[in-house]
């Protein structure tokens, strides 16, 4: 959240720097801006190329506004909030996992040295799913086998769905932030038309602004989307992982605590 704020700082502070320099751009005469408007118009055709010399945050920029602050600044708050979540999402997972194989090993060692109060003591030493899992096992276990099973897959349960949080708002973003750029590109035929009705001329230069809009807003939110769904798949690349281990581990424990019992 902290990085989001930071991020949508830095965003209203480039639009209102950009705005500036629209309205200092448009001050001076005609006959200069008739001047200007060759090397202009070389630079809006092709504002990445190298031989431009225009920097890439200064493109971003004018593309931004070119494309309709309200859109654009939709699109980009999608992004920040999504990367903020995927980016939390993935410092957990990473937090998560733990080497399961050594920490049945400890457990096991902790059952034949001090029983069971000190397997717990080693399980709440280490942090992630599959030490709360074992944890909760191992407090049913004067209950039997049978009640440790069923608790270890109902707490499995509910691991899982402390791995998978946020993710719904994650996809929300991913279908919000292409729709915007369709939207855009709704608004941007729309005022075309209205252009046209208004000139009653289907000329270019009629067409063209609308039709700029609409490219540029469907474009900025298609690549939102893309960078948002990498991030999702990895999250569910990584949640995988983590339960198929949490299933594997559970069944070592099973196994542990059975020769425990005996």
């Amino acid at each position: 959240m902290v990085l989001a704020a930071m991020s949508l700082m830095v965003l209203s502070a480039n639009i209102a720097s950009a705005q500036d320099e629209q309205s200092q751009e448009a001050a001076p005469a005609t006959e200069q801006v008739a001047e200007a408007a060759a090397p202009a118009d070389d630079a809006e055709i092709d504002p990445f190329n190298v031989k431009s010399e225009v920097p890439l945050h200064q493109a971003l920029k004018t593309k931004f506004i070119e494309g309709g602050a309200g859109f654009m600044a939709l699109i980009i708050i999608c992004l920040i909030i999504g990367l903020a979540l995927a980016i939390e999402r993935i410092l957990y997972l990473s937090f998560s996992k733990v080497n399961s194989k050594k920490l049945v090993a400890k457990v096991e060692e902790a059952l034949k040295k001090g029983g069971v109060e000190e397997a717990k003591k080693v399980c709440r030493d280490t942090k992630g799913p599959v030490a709360k899992i074992f944890y909760d096992g191992l407090d049913r276990l004067d209950q039997g086998i049978d009640v440790v099973e069923k608790n270890i897959v109902s707490s499995g349960s509910v691991q899982t769905s402390n791995l998978e949080n946020g993710l719904t708002w994650i996809s929300l973003f991913i279908a919000i932030a292409p729709s915007l750029g369709f939207l855009g590109t709704v608004i941007g035929m729309i005022q075309a038309f209205d252009a046209i009705q208004a000139a009653g001329d289907i000329s270019p230069n009629v067409v063209a602004g609308g039709m700029k809009v609409a490219l540029i807003t469907t474009v900025a939110g298609l690549i939102v989307g893309m960078i948002l769904q990498i991030f999702y798949n990895y999250i569910l690349a990584k949640i995988d992982s983590i339960t198929i281990d949490m299933e594997e581990s559970s069944i070592d424990f099973i196994d542990v605590l059975t020769e425990y019992k005996k």
